[in-house]
């Protein structure tokens, strides 16, 4: 028959101690977090500042986009992720010279260390800690470019849409102005 744990387990919980590690991981996450989001920044820059421009726009609902500001969009976008992905493709080399960092610090640390291939591990693993950090922050960041190009694209896909369906107003307002509220 199987013991019941519950009550052990609820006895072992230190709520001191979760919140002094969660304190701990918290401050940790804004140091990588604050790399991550330098790197991002410093590809993204343009874009982002498009797309917010795009949001004001949006954002003033008693003024829809002109079609100039459309025409605008439908052009600015492509060269905004153009720039992004040359970007993403140069932090993407980093991210890969940062792999190669760890993995040539963790294979000369196992290499040296002594014990068993457990011991040989931890030792390798704590010995790159920062080595391990950085590269997760290159790739965090590199899926972030990765994420902002897809919405970036998804936003053109819309402006395109929204133009099309504009013209096809004017095409119809003009076969009949009666149709579209014309005189």
């Amino acid at each position: 028959m199987a013991k019941d744990n519950s009550a052990a387990l609820a006895e072992e919980i230190n709520p001191a101690k979760i919140r002094q590690l969660q304190t701990r991981i918290d401050a940790n996450s804004d140091i990588i977090e604050g790399i991550i989001n330098k790197l991002v920044s410093s590809y993204c820059k343009q874009l982002d500042e498009y797309i917010l421009y795009i949001r004001n726009i949006l954002a003033d609902v008693d003024n829809p986009p002109t079609d100039i500001e459309l025409d605008d969009m439908a052009l600015n976008i492509p060269v905004s992720l153009y720039f992004t992905g040359e970007g993403q493709e140069s932090l993407g080399v980093k991210e890969d010279i940062a792999k190669a960092i760890k993995m040539e610090l963790y294979n000369e640390t196992y290499d040296k260390a002594s014990g068993t291939i457990a011991d040989r591990t931890a030792v390798a693993e704590l010995a790159t800690q920062n080595e391990f950090l950085a590269h997760i922050a290159y790739q965090r960041a590199y899926k972030k470019i990765k994420l902002r190009m897809e919405a970036g694209n998804e936003i053109l896909q819309s402006v395109k849409k929204v133009i099309s369906r504009r013209m096809q107003g004017y095409e119809l307002s003009r076969i009949d102005p009666e149709r579209i509220g014309g005189a």
